[in-house]
């Protein structure tokens, strides 16, 4: 049996209602009593809206299924088509033209194009792993053990290493620079020496020669000292890519200019995914997953377990650190910029039940509210957002004009709502 505690009309699980007090709350300047209170009006003025809207979608849903029975086998008019659907309100008049901006957006939504994940953040190994992904690792791995790279003329995976695949995987990469980051003159393949003059990258091929990057504003920063750098940084609309040196490497030894890597900018964004519905359908479920984004928020999730008859821990990532080109200290986001998505308005969960005792609906709504709480520790410390935030905080100031353009029939809208009971204390 479920033990519960009674907050108005509603009846919360009590290790979810111990939870967000004593974890969730703790660090956001929010009461909880007036959380929980605001909670219990938004969820009983809300949840019988949505009953009524999924009421009216089973409705329309059954004019079409009887229209598509009584029209089968029949050519489709689609002047005929469009007519009925409007009709019964599944399509409605294009609204007049208007316009919408934005500001203090991430770049990794409005200016930079990526690779995004998704996974379930139940999970918390996955979810670190995805979190983690901004840098994606060995690009040599990476290649190595797929299809990138042909198994033909010698070059299978096997078990052990493969010299003549390592070397096609060494090809592709350096191809892969060639194409990114064109040097002047000359090819990355004959590099002997990578290292950093006046604030430029130079490069010396094998015959001798020095040249630099064709366009210099490639290169953007390093590692280690300049005249012979651990590391060399350069960007490709946006995206940066790290060439690897090191000469005591088992690869690197071997290499012309000791390039053991080249690590590769990957996962821009993450979808922490809480439609898991399937495994998360009670109390104790949905308190995983909560904990897990609040990790994730507060950058402090771990998790331990065994690899290989050893215990590791998984961590986040910190932000990357290099010297700039201009001399400067330069820092990059180690992780990814990470989303949530909340369970749909179709789904209910009896962590939380309803003065009749029904369970909440929709259980959309209380992961909206709970994870929007969660996600003001990281509108406070910006562990994971770097300028979104700032939006957030113009909507929760309650004389912004933002919000007052707001208040209007939409006031009752799950968004506008998370974010007035969400509102921290000055």
């Amino acid at each position: 049996m479920t033990e519960r505690v009674q907050v108005g009309g509603i009846q919360i699980a009590k290790n979810l209602y111990d939870f967000v007090n004593n974890e969730a709350i703790p660090g956001t300047g929010i009461d909880a009593d007036k959380f929980w209170a605001e909670f219990d009006k938004i969820v009983n003025e809300l949840a019988p809206r949505n009953r009524e809207l999924l009421v009216k979608r089973d409705e329309i849903q059954e004019k079409m299924d009887t229209w598509n029975r009584e029209h089968k086998g029949q050519k489709l008019d689609m002047a005929e088509y469009k007519a009925f659907l409007k009709d019964i309100g599944y399509l409605v008049d294009e609204p007049a033209d208007f316009k919408i901006s934005t500001s203090n957006v991430d770049p990794e939504i409005a200016t930079m194009a990526g690779p995004q994940l998704v996974v379930p953040v139940m999970n918390a190994r996955f979810a670190l792993n995805a979190a983690n992904a901004r840098w994606g690792g060995s690009l040599y791995d990476a290649l190595y053990g797929t299809d990138a790279i042909s198994e033909e003329d010698g070059a299978e995976k096997g078990r052990g290493y493969n010299p003549v695949r390592g070397a096609k995987v060494i090809e592709w990469a350096r191809n892969l620079l060639d194409g990114s980051a064109p040097l002047a003159s000359g090819s990355h393949k004959d590099a002997a020496k990578y290292f950093i003059d006046g604030g430029k990258l130079s490069v010396k091929l094998q015959n001798g020669d020095v040249t630099g990057l064709k366009e210099e504003a490639g290169f953007v920063g390093y590692t280690g000292a300049a005249d012979a750098p651990t590391g060399v940084l350069l960007v490709k609309n946006g995206m940066h890519f790290e060439i690897q040196i090191d000469a005591s490497h088992p690869i690197g030894k071997d290499d012309g200019a000791h390039v053991k890597d080249v690590l590769m900018e990957s996962a821009l964004t993450t979808i922490m995914d809480c439609e898991d519905s399937v495994a998360a359908v009670d109390a104790d479920d949905k308190v995983v997953a909560y904990k897990n984004w609040l990790g994730l928020m507060k950058g402090d999730l771990e998790e331990s377990f065994e690899k290989g008859g050893q215990m590791m821990t998984r961590r986040m990532n910190g932000d990357r650190t290099y010297t700039g080109a201009d001399g400067s200290e330069l820092t990059l986001k180690g992780r990814s910029l990470l989303f949530v998505r909340n369970v749909g308005h179709l789904m209910t969960n009896p962590a939380i039940l309803l003065k009749d005792g029904s369970e909440i609906p929709p259980e959309g709504l209380m992961d909206g509210l709970v994870t929007s709480l969660i996600a003001i520790h990281d509108l406070k410390a910006t562990a994971n957002s770097r300028t979104a935030p700032r939006v957030l905080c113009t909507l929760l100031s309650p004389s912004s004009t933002a919000q007052k353009k707001l208040r209007s029939p939409m006031n009752s809208s799950v968004v506008l709502k998370m974010l007035l009971v969400c509102r921290a204390s000055p």
